[in-house]
């Protein structure tokens, strides 16, 4: 059921204080959340809730709470953490009075992640429409655009054989226990010394040893898989919930260090792919590839995400440069006029190639369009802030629909840093202005 519609009584209380008596008005967070059209997002979320149950949380709460975790970098324990003793947060998100306590569970916020789904884009949006509402994003900006797609890892450790093998002993032990099955034998211990071992072998570079204690591992788990089954034979309830669970295990045991075609590189994440980025820090990174929009000329209040996705299965990124380009139009609702990429978007599917420039070509590139093109890895250091200013570094979100949502609230964030940056700056000169203005009045006095 939709929340009531949260109003201000806009008098006092005796035993709380105003919100907006004990903060400065004029903070650019508080200007932030006055540009934000927060009914409009409501509106648009509506259809999301059911006409029945008890009325569900304030719309701007929830995403205000996203929000702030996004500026500023935050976990979801330390935006809650941080609302109860930040009058600004509480602030942004509806508040009228200052809060002592959180009025909610954390765990709100995964279950909101997960209702809005699509509807994450929306967020995008709003923050493109609040920058050109203030200034620090012009039209003009959006039809020149670059194009280029990152990894986004995925909160898992390097994964070995060992540590996989090892992993999905653990893994199905934990869920025969949680059902109630009592296993022959669990081998966690003898697990977790040969995996041990196993790495310690290998830094060591006895491969015989450490092949010695890869077979232990894999002996061992096809045990538990053989004993699962035969306590689940005829089961229809236990055999759904293992099926995913021992072909994951089955899969992890049978795989090689060396082999081609499709590998599990987690157990509890078997979305994660192995992407190879030729870097000599990291020549392989386990995640999902994600493509990133910015503005090439630099705006007023500089580069924004002006589309942001998740692209799984790992595709080749000129397969993916038209869908790219007609989803930022639709997001922006400005045509693209000229696209820079770099020389991974080879053989794109564009319907019109002249429209999109790569990185070292020569024919076709002079004046503007060979300026523009030089611009083209300015989108670098945006991928580094969204990295480490925002969580686009590691993604702790559960499958593929983490993964997506990570991505754009992400580039939300980044957006809405370049606002507050942009409304701060703007501050900073109206009150230089004035002081000028000011200093100037008594010798003009004078000189009367």
């Amino acid at each position: 059921m939709r929340p009531k519609k949260h109003r201000t009584t806009g008098s006092g209380d005796l035993f709380r204080a105003r919100l907006d008596q004990i903060i400065n008005m004029k903070h650019e967070l508080v200007q932030l959340a006055g540009k934000v059209d927060w009914d409009w997002i409501d509106g648009e979320i509506a259809p999301l809730y059911s006409e029945n149950g008890r009325p569900g949380i304030a719309t701007r709460f929830v995403i205000g709470l996203l929000l702030l975790k996004h500026i500023y970098g935050l976990s979801d324990e330390g935006v809650c953490e941080r609302w109860v003793h930040d009058p600004y947060f509480q602030y942004f998100t509806g508040e009228e009075f200052f809060q002592h306590a959180f009025p909610h569970e954390r765990s709100d916020l995964s279950h909101w992640r997960k209702r809005l789904g699509d509807k994450l884009e929306l967020l995008l949006a709003e923050s493109l429409r609040v920058a050109h509402q203030a200034g620090a994003l012009r039209s003009q900006d959006l039809k020149r655009v670059t194009v280029d797609t990152t990894v986004q890892p995925k909160a898992i450790t390097f994964p070995t054989d060992a540590k996989l093998l090892h992993a999905a002993i653990k893994g199905l032990n934990r869920l025969a226990k949680r059902h109630g099955i009592r296993l022959r034998q669990s081998y966690l211990r003898i697990a977790k010394t040969a995996a041990m071992m196993a790495g310690r072998y290998a830094h060591a570079k006895q491969f015989r040893r450490h092949q010695r204690q890869l077979r232990i591992l894999r002996s061992r788990l096809g045990r538990i898989i053989r004993d699962i089954r035969r306590k689940i034979d005829g089961q229809a309830v236990l055999e759904n919930a293992f099926a995913l669970p021992l072909s994951r295990a089955s899969q992890i045991r049978s795989q090689q260090q060396r082999q081609r075609g499709w590998k599990l590189y987690s157990f509890h994440a078997p979305e994660v792919e192995c992407i190879g980025k030729g870097k000599a820090a990291a020549p392989y990174e386990f995640g999902v590839k994600a493509s990133i929009v910015t503005n090439n000329r630099r705006a007023p209040g500089g580069l924004f995400v002006l589309h942001a996705r998740a692209l799984p299965d790992n595709p080749y990124d000129g397969h993916t440069l038209r869908d790219v380009i007609d989803r930022a139009e639709t997001l922006t609702g400005c045509p693209i006029e000229r696209a820079y990429v770099d020389k991974g978007y080879r053989g794109h599917d564009v319907q019109n190639p002249r429209r999109v420039f790569i990185s070292g070509q020569k024919r076709g590139v002079f004046g503007a369009i060979k300026r523009e093109l030089r611009r083209r890895s300015a989108i670098e250091p945006i991928i580094g802030h969204l990295k480490t200013d925002g969580h686009l570094g590691r993604c702790y979100l559960k499958g593929r629909a983490g993964d997506a949502a990570n991505v754009i609230l992400s580039a939300v964030g980044h957006n809405f840093r370049r606002i507050l940056a942009w409304l701060r700056a703007l501050s900073c000169l109206i009150l230089t202005v004035l002081i000028a203005a000011i200093s100037r009045r008594p010798a003009l006095k004078s000189a009367s």
